[in-house]
């Protein structure tokens, strides 16, 4: 029996990039994966396809989860169709980088709304029935800009920091639950965004990191999969930067 088999999880921004890598990570350990996007609904599905081609279920839902609304349809049509939710993976996110004196209130409120808000949104409607069924595995898929900043990303920094103090406090509230709350912080992945980066840029980047190279998204998937399968773990931060921030 493969280490997920007969849990189902929902994966936000589930189409590409970390999410994808994450979704196919859940899938490959036998879990059914609930993918949610927002725009990319061909991308989405092909995901789906290659968690099929795996041997497990999985299926495509759209919703902004930054609207709270939306997202407790999209929460509440997950849970009638599958019946619960073990694990729920919040990725979701976007990034508007200005510097700080050129940054509209749009630009602010958007990156908060999608990459922190929607997290609340979420757990909202998905705690009750973990908590009922007493288990649950929420991972708040955080960054290192969050730990050490970024220059022009004071909204992304924001809420991905706001992400780490929210999971260690819901964690204090779940505990005893049976419901674990942690936050995994990626340092820069080699996604399809970074890859588009200018080549001096990267190079840049990849100078700075004590490894020399980018991370892989499969190595954030894996570090999801260490996290559904503890038991004693909660309220931490899984550093996955390659020496980047060492706290």
């Amino acid at each position: 029996m493969k280490k997920l088999s007969g849990k189902i999880a929902v994966v936000t921004g589930g189409s590409r990039g970390i999410g994808a890598a994450v979704a196919k990570g859940l899938g490959k350990e036998g879990a059914t994966v609930i993918i949610n996007y927002n725009h990319s609904q061909e991308e989405a599905e092909t995901v789906v396809n290659e968690v099929k081609a795996m041997g497990s279920l999985a299926v495509a839902l759209q919703a902004d989860i930054s609207d709270a609304e939306m997202t407790k349809v999209f929460i509440e049509k997950a849970l009638a169709d599958f019946g619960k939710i073990d694990i729920l993976v919040n990725n979701a996110g976007i990034t508007r980088d200005k510097t700080f004196k050129k940054m509209s209130f749009e630009e602010w409120h958007k990156v908060i709304d999608t990459n922190l808000s929607s997290v609340f949104n979420t757990c909202k409607i998905a705690l009750p029935s973990m908590l009922e069924q007493k288990y649950g595995r929420i991972i708040n898929i955080s960054s290192v800009i969050g730990q050490a900043g970024g220059f022009g990303q004071t909204n992304y920094a924001a809420a991905k920091a706001g992400l780490v103090g929210f999971s260690k406090s819901l964690a204090l509230e779940t505990a005893k639950g049976g419901v674990t709350v942690n936050c995994i912080c990626p340092g820069y992945i080699a996604t399809e965004m970074v890859k588009a980066m200018p080549e001096n840029v990267r190079e840049a980047i990849i100078a700075m990191v004590p490894m020399k190279k980018l991370g892989e998204p499969d190595e954030i998937a894996k570090g999801v999969v260490f996290i559904c399968e503890s038991e004693y773990m909660t309220g931490q931060c899984l550093n996955l930067n390659g020496g980047l921030y060492m706290l």
